[in-house]
C-alpha cells in the first residue's frame, strides 16, 4: 500500500505498472501459500500432540522446498518477465515499466518463500510474537528506502519506479534472513533434508497449489481485462485489489490463529475446544471485517486520493470500492472458516470448493465483462460471485461436522 501511494505520484502509468509488477509477484509467490498455510496445520497437530520437535522439523523441510522452488522462480521470472507483462497490458510503456520492476523484485522470491515457512512453523508452535518483529523489521527498512530511492530524498539516488522494486527486495530478504536464522537455532536435530516429510508436505501442498491457482488465474485475467480498458481503469482495479489484499490479510490473522488452536486441539483430541473455537473466531472476524467495511464506507471521498492525483483514476475507482466495502463481512466469515479447515488439514475440500466458485462464478463473468462492455462493475461482480460460493460451501463443511473427523 506504501508502494502504491509513493508510486502513485509519479503519474498513472508509473502506478499502473507498479499494480501489474505486483499482481504478477503476489501470484508467483502466493502458489507456495502451503509452504505457510500447509505447515501451519501440520506444526500445530505435532504441537498439540506434545511433540515440538517434529513440529520445528516440518518448518526446517518447508524450507528446504522455499529455497529449492524459489530459486527456479527467480529464473524462470527474471527471463518470462517482459513477455508476462506484455501480454497483460497492451500499453508497451506499462508492460516494459513493469518487466524492468519485476526483474529486481523476483530476486528476493527465495526469502519471501523462507519466510512464509518460518511464518508457519513458528505459528504451529504459538510462538507468535518474533514473526511480527521479523515482518516488521525488515519492511520498515524496505519503507524508508521505498520513499528515499523512488523520489531521491535523504541522500538516496532517485531511481524511479525501479527504487520499489530495490526497497521491496531489501525489506523482503532481512526478513528473510531472521526467519532462516531463528530455523537453526531452534532446529532440534540439524538441518539435512528429509524425504519423507517433504514428500507428505507436497502432498498437502498439491491441494492448496491448486485452490491458491485457481483464483490467481482469475485476478490476472481480470487485471489483463480491466487493462483493456484503459490505463485509468487498470490503477483503479489494482488499488482497490491491492486494498482487498490489505484487509484479506487482516483478517487472515484472525483464521491463522484458527489454523493453529483448532490444528492443536485436534492434535490433542479435544474436539469440543475445536469446536468452540471455530464458532469464537468466525464471530470475531465477521464483527471486525463490518467495523472495516463501515470506516471504508466512511472514508469513500478521502481514501482513494491517497494513491493517486489523477482526476480519470479516482473517478474508475468509485465502482470497485463499494463492491469492497460490500463483501468485507463476507470475507470476514469465509476467511475464518477457511482457517478452521485448514487447522484440521481439509486442504482437498477447499480445492474442490475454491476451483468451483473461481472457475464457475468469477472466471466467466470477467471475461463476459470484456465481450458486453461491463466494464470494473462486471469484474467485480464476478468476484462477489466467488466469494458467496465459498462462503456457501465452507459454512455446509464447517456445519456438517466432517472436518472433526
Amino acid at each position: 500500500m506504501l508502494d502504491l501511494a509513493v508510486v502513485g505520484r509519479l503519474g498513472a502509468a508509473e502506478l499502473a505498472a507498479l499494480a501489474v509488477a505486483t499482481l504478477v509477484l503476489s501470484v508467483i509467490s502466493t502458489q507456495l501459500t502451503f509452504l505457510s498455510y500447509g505447515t501451519t496445520a501440520r506444526s500445530a497437530r505435532a504441537y498439540g500432540s506434545g511433540d515440538r520437535d517434529r513440529a520445528i522439523v516440518e518448518g526446517v523441510q518447508a524450507t528446504w522446498i522455499a529455497l529449492g522452488v524459489g530459486a527456479v522462480i527467480v529464473v524462470v521470472g527474471w527471463l518470462a518477465a517482459p513477455w508476462v507483462t506484455g501480454a497483460l497490458v497492451p500499453d508497451e510503456t506499462v508492460a516494459a515499466d513493469a518487466a524492468g520492476w519485476l526483474r529486481i523484485a523476483v530476486f528476493g522470491v527465495p526469502l519471501i518463500l523462507v519466510a512464509m515457512a518460518g511464518n508457519g512453523w513458528m505459528r504451529g508452535v504459538q510462538d507468535t510474537r518474533r514473526p511480527v518483529y521479523y515482518v516488521v523489521g525488515g519492511l520498515a527498512v524496505g519503507a524508508v528506502l521505498c520513499v528515499g530511492l523512488v523520489h531521491g530524498v535523504a541522500g538516496l539516488p532517485r531511481l524511479g519506479l525501479n527504487g520499489s522494486a530495490v526497497a521491496n527486495l531489501v525489506g523482503q530478504s532481512i526478513t528473510g534472513v531472521l526467519f532462516g536464522t531463528r530455523l537453526v537455532r531452534a532446529a532440534p536435530a540439524g538441518l539435512a533434508p528429509d524425504r519423507s516429510v517433504i514428500a507428505a508436505q507436497v502432498r498437502m501442498g498439491r491441494d492448496l497449489i491448486v485452490r491458491s491457482l485457481s483464483f490467481q488465474i482469475c485476478f490476472v485475467s481480470a487485471a489483463a481485462v480491466a487493462a483493456r480498458f484503459g490505463v485509468a481503469q487498470v490503477a483503479a482495479h489494482q488499488v482497490v485489489l491491492q486494498l482487498w489484499e490489505f484487509t484479506s490479510l487482516l483478517l487472515d490473522s484472525l483464521a491463522i490463529a484458527a489454523q493453529q488452536l483448532v490444528g492443536a486441539a485436534l492434535g490433542a483430541k479435544t474436539f469440543d475446544v475445536a469446536r468452540r473455537t471455530a464458532r469464537s473466531v468466525t464471530g470475531t472476524s465477521l464483527a471486525v471485517s463490518a467495523v472495516l467495511a463501515a470506516m471504508l464506507a466512511a472514508g469513500a471521498g478521502v481514501l482513494p486520493k491517497i494513491f493517486s492525483s489523477d482526476a480519470a483514476v479516482l473517478d474508475a475507482i468509485t465502482t470497485p470500492w463499494w463492491f469492497f466495502v460490500a463483501m468485507l463481512p463476507v470475507a470476514g466469515v469465509v476467511f475464518a472458516l477457511d482457517g478452521v479447515l485448514l487447522g484440521s488439514g481439509d486442504a482437498a475440500f477447499l480445492r474442490t470448493a475454491t476451483l468451483a466458485g473461481a472457475l464457475c462464478a468469477f472466471f466467466p463473468m470477467i471475461w463476459l465483462s470484456l465481450v458486453f462492455d461491463w466494464g470494473l462493475a462486471g469484474i467485480w461482480t464476478g468476484l462477489l460471485l466467488f466469494m458467496l460460493t465459498r462462503l456457501g460451501a465452507v459454512a455446509w463443511r464447517v456445519r456438517s461436522g466432517a472436518w472433526v473427523r
